[in-house]
Formats: C-alpha cells, sequence, structure tokens
C-alpha cells in the first residue's frame, strides 16, 4: 500500500527536531532507521501529518564513557554497538545482541533509539537494556527526563514517551569487576526477531553469584526482568547444579505468547534452556 500523506522534515538538531515536534502538537512521527515506522505507514497503521527525520543529526549518533556509564546515542546503528570496542569491553552482551539483529542492511540503518521507542515485544534492545540496568533519556521542549529502563517499557508497543519527547541517549552504568554478560536468542529465520531472547548479567567473586540480572524479550507481550530466575540464583554458589536450578523457574507466573512461531508451552520451555545456556555463559 501507499501511506498516507504527509509532510517531511530532515531536522538539522534536536532541538529543531523537538521545535518541529512541539509545532504539530502529537500529530508527528520520528524517523530514524525506518524499519518499524515505514511498514506501518504503508499499512497505514500510522497516518501522522508529519514525519521528523533525525537519522542525520550527528549530535545523537555517539558511543562514549561519561563518567562511570556509557552514554550511547540514540542515532547510533546497530552496526555502530556491534563494533564499539568500548562495549566489547564492558558490556560485551550489547555487540553480542546488536550482531544479531536482522540482516547487514538493517544493522546498518536501524537505530537502537528507534527500536527502543517502537517496543516491540520480540525486538532484542528491550530484554538487554533491562538486564544493563540502562537508563533512557527523553527529551522535550520543556527540558530532559531520565527513566529506568524498567519504568520506561510499560506493555505492549507502549513505553512511557510522551508526546512530543524524543529519546535522547541509553545510558549504562559500568559493570564492576567480574562480571559478565551475554545475550542468548532463538530466533525466526526470515525476520531474526527473537522467539524467545534472554540477556543474563552477572557478577561472580569468590565463586559466589551476585547482581544477578536475568531479562527476556519475545516470551511475552513485553519484555520482562525474571525476578524468579534472579532471586534463585542470588547469594548461591556458581555452580551448574544451582544455574539449572534458577533456569527451571524461567517464565513462570507470565503470561506467555501463543502464534504460529511458538505455542505457550514450547516458548516456556525455550525460555528455561534459554536461561540455562545465558546463566551458564557469565556464572558457569
Amino acid at each position: 500500500m501507499i501511506p498516507a500523506n504527509f509532510e517531511y522534515h530532515r531536522a538539522g538538531s534536536v532541538d529543531e527536531a523537538l521545535s518541529l515536534l512541539a509545532t504539530h502538537d502529537g500529530n508527528a512521527k520520528v524517523l530514524s532507521g525506518g524499519h518499524s515506522l515505514i511498514p506501518a505507514l504503508k499499512l497505514r497503521l500510522n497516518q501522522p501529518a508529519a514525519l521528523v527525520d533525525i537519522a542525520r543529526i550527528a549530535a545523537l549518533r555517539y558511543i562514549r564513557q561519561d563518567g562511570n556509564h556509557i552514554a550511547i546515542g540514540a542515532a547510533s546503528t546497530h552496526k555502530d554497538i556491534a563494533t564499539s570496542a568500548l562495549l566489547a569491553q564492558h558490556l560485551s552482551m550489547m555487540p553480542q545482541a546488536a550482531g544479531m539483529i536482522g540482516d547487514p542492511q538493517v544493522r546498518n540503518v536501524g537505530t537502537i533509539g528507534g527500536s527502543i521507542a517502537h517496543a516491540d515485544p520480540a525486538a532484542d534492545w528491550p530484554g538487554v537494556l533491562l538486564a544493563a540496568d540502562a537508563e533512557i533519556v527523553l527529551q522535550s521542549a520543556s527540558g530532559k527526563r531520565s527513566l529506568a529502563a524498567q519504568d520506561f517499557f510499560l506493555g505492549f508497543f507502549t513505553t512511557a514517551l510522551a508526546e512530543g519527547e524524543l529519546v535522547t541517549e541509553i545510558r549504562i552504568p559500568i559493570p564492576a569487576a567480574g562480571t559478565k554478560s551475554t545475550y542468548q536468542k532463538f530466533s525466526q529465520p526470515a525476520s531474526r526477531f527473537a522467539i524467545v531472547g534472554c540477556a543474563a548479567v552477572v557478577q561472580v567473586s569468590n565463586g559466589t553469584c551476585s547482581h544477578v540480572r536475568v531479562a527476556f524479550n519475545g516470551v511475552s507481550d513485553s519484555c520482562f526482568r525474571d525476578g524468579n530466575v534472579e532471586k534463585a540464583l542470588e547469594g548461591k554458589a556458581a555452580t551448574a547444579e544451582n544455574i539449572a536450578a534458577a533456569a527451571a523457574q524461567a517464565a513462570q507466573g507470565v503470561s506467555i505468547l501463543s502464534d504460529h512461531y511458538a505455542a505457550e508451552d514450547y516458548r516456556t520451555h525455550l525460555a528455561q534452556v534459554f536461561a540455562k545456556r545465558a546463566l551458564s555463559a557469565v556464572a558457569g
């Protein structure tokens, strides 16, 4: 199908983008990589009066250390993240996850900011950012605010992003020494979206697990941290038996998706399998 008519604006700066969003008073969409938005426009699921293109705002494309955090500009592409030496050094699940997204064409153009703003339950970044204890920086014409990732992702394709706001930055605390991270995914072969994705972060000191973070995407109608798995391993010895016992708690008490890719019981099984793989990689 052909999209409905809209105005196109290529913003040259963050301030210009925010001004354009404010001018259109909730009837504009932000365009970056466009992999999620353009299909929705063609199907006329979205019919905004205007598109505000932020893809060429250089001030939104960076990966750098800022004190004890790593700051990632919202217009950073998946390829930027996949090839970041800084992220590979401190939080290897970020380049790992980025390298699993789509194909080279998607990774070259798609952005982390666009992905999290869209909040597809099968997308990779939401679960990874939950496990990373990330903060999402939002900016509007009236100012900035920061939200923990767990407060940003609210549900099925739903976030805390308000009208006129733009995701400008993702901030991730640099993990303590002895911390490992990984992202494990069972993907749909054509789209590479996650049928089940599991991100895990664990610090192991003197053989004991702490700061356990386990998050899923693709399992339910929104990404989530799995408190049952985390509690089962927190403070426990990093043994194969403890890892298996913790992984067996995965996706319990959660509303599980069931579709033509995977029925509910199969998805639950996959969640437990991939939780075990992820935990074994970081704590085994």
